[in-house]
C-alpha cells in the first residue's frame, strides 16, 4: 500500500464524506480547546509578533478544517484588544497529503472569512490561507518561518504499514491474536516517523515556537489492548466472516493492514525526549464515545437527522467509512464497500450494546526550544 497515494479522507459532501461524518474529530477538538488556548496565550505574550505564521497539519477537508483557524484568530484578536495592540497579519498553511479535498476547502474560504468578520465586531488582521500538499513525515516549509504548528487526530497515521507484518494473519491492525513481532514492527514504525515529524518541526518552526498535537491513542501500556485497536479489530471480524462465506480471498485480508499506530502517553514523551528539540509543556488524556452523538446536544442537528442519533452501530460505521473506504477500495476494489460495513455497522451495534467503547487522546503542547 502506497499511503500518501491512498490515504486520504472521503472527499465531497455525500453521506459518505468525511465533511458529513467528522463529529467524533469535532468534539476532540473541541475538548482540547483549553490546552491550545494555553499555548497560543503564551505563545502571543512572549513574542508579540506582527506577523504570524501558523500551520495546521493533517487539515483533511470539511466543517473541522478551519475550527482551529477560527479558534487561533480570536484568542490572539481577544488578546490584542485586551493589551491594546494593533492586529497581526495571519499567514494560514494548511497541509494534508495530495489526495486530500483542497478544493472543498478552497471554496469555502470566502465564507469563512465574512462569519469571521463578523463575529469579531472591531475587525481582524489580514489573512492569507494556502493549501501545502505534502507529507509531513518531511520538511513541508522553510526554516524557521512557522510561529505555531497544529495537528489534531493526525499523527496516528503512519508514513507506510511497517515491514515484517506478513504473519499478522486475519488481522489488520495490532489485535489480541497478532504475534508479538507484530506490536513491535508497528511501533517502532512510529519511533521513527513521530521521531522525524519533531526533526522536520524544529528546523521550520521559529525559537519558541508551539506545537499542540493530538494522537488518537490508548491509556493502556500494551498495544494490543481494547482501547488502542479494538475498532480495527472489529472491522477485522467483519472481513473474516466475509473470507469464510467466500466474498474475498483470504489471501487479500491476510496482506491488508492499516498504517497507523495508538500511542500511549509515556511512548509520545519518549520520542519528545529521545529528539531532544521540544520542551513538554503539557500532556493530557481525554476519552470521546465512539459514538459522537452520544452526550451531544441534539438540538444541533436538524430534526431529519434525529432518527439517525439513536443509531450508535451506524454513525460509528459511517464515521469509519469516511477514513478507511479509500484505502479497502485500493486493496480490495470498490464491489465490497457496501457489504463490508453492513456488516461492520450490525458487529458495531451488538458490541456497544454490550460495553462502553471510547476512542483514547493524547494530547501535548511543546516549545521549540532556544
Amino acid at each position: 500500500m502506497k499511503v500518501a497515494q491512498v490515504l486520504h479522507m472521503n472527499g465531497g459532501v455525500g453521506n459518505a464524506s468525511y465533511a458529513n461524518n467528522s463529529l467524533v474529530q469535532e468534539k476532540v477538538i473541541c475538548l482540547t480547546k483549553p490546552i491550545r488556548e494555553e499555548a497560543i496565550t503564551s505563545l502571543y505574550c512572549n513574542t508579540v509578533p506582527r506577523s504570524l505564521a501558523v500551520a495546521d497539519l493533517g487539515c483533511s477537508s470539511g466543517p473541522n478544517t478551519l475550527l482551529f483557524v477560527s479558534e487561533f484568530i480570536k484568542i490572539v484578536e481577544k488578546l490584542c484588544r485586551e493589551l491594546n495592540h494593533k492586529s497581526p497579519e495571519y499567514k494560514v498553511f494548511l497541509n494534508d497529503l495530495p489526495g486530500n479535498d483542497f478544493n472543498n476547502i478552497f471554496k469555502s474560504l470566502d465564507s469563512f472569512k465574512e462569519k469571521l468578520c463578523d463575529e469579531m465586531e472591531s475587525g481582524i488582521g489580514p489573512c492569507y490561507f494556502s493549501g501545502v500538499p505534502g507529507s509531513f513525515y518531511g520538511r513541508v516549509f522553510p526554516n524557521q518561518s512557522l510561529h505555531f504548528v497544529h495537528s489534531s487526530y493526525s499523527l496516528q497515521w503512519l508514513s507506510k504499514v511497517p515491514e515484517g507484518v506478513d504473519n499478522n494473519r486475519g488481522n489488520v491492525y495490532i489485535g489480541s491474536t497478532s504475534p508479538t513481532n507484530v506490536a513491535r514492527a508497528y511501533y517502532e514504525q512510529f519511533q521513527r516517523d513521530f521521531s522525524l515529524f519533531l526533526k522536520c518541526r524544529a528546523e521550520e518552526l521559529v525559537k519558541g515556537g508551539r506545537m499542540v498535537l493530538t494522537f488518537l491513542g490508548r491509556r493502556s501500556d500494551d498495544p494490543s489492548s481494547k482501547d488502542g485497536g479494538y475498532i480495527w479489530e472489529l472491522m477485522a471480524t467483519a472481513l473474516n466472516d466475509m473470507v469464510l462465506q467466500g466474498i474475498i480471498k483470504e489471501e487479500q485480508l491476510d496482506t491488508f493492514n492499516i498504517p497507523q499506530y495508538t500511542p500511549s502517553p509515556s511512548e509520545v514523551e519518549l520520542e519528545v525526549l529521545k529528539e531532544g528539540s521540544f520542551a513538554s509543556n503539557r500532556l493530557e488524556v481525554s476519552e470521546v464515545n465512539w459514538n459522537a452523538f452520544d452526550d451531544w446536544n441534539t438540538l444541533e442537528f436538524e430534526s431529519e437527522r434525529s432518527d439517525t442519533l439513536s443509531d450508535g452501530g451506524y454513525n460509528v460505521a459511517q464515521c469509519m467509512r469516511a477514513v478507511a473506504e479509500p484505502m479497502l477500495v485500493s486493496h480490495f476494489g470498490e464491489a465490497i464497500i457496501e457489504e463490508v460495513f453492513s456488516r461492520y455497522q450490525q458487529i458495531l451495534t451488538d458490541r456497544m450494546s454490550k460495553e462502553q467503547t471510547k476512542f483514547i487522546n493524547v494530547t501535548v503542547l511543546l516549545t521549540r526550544k532556544a
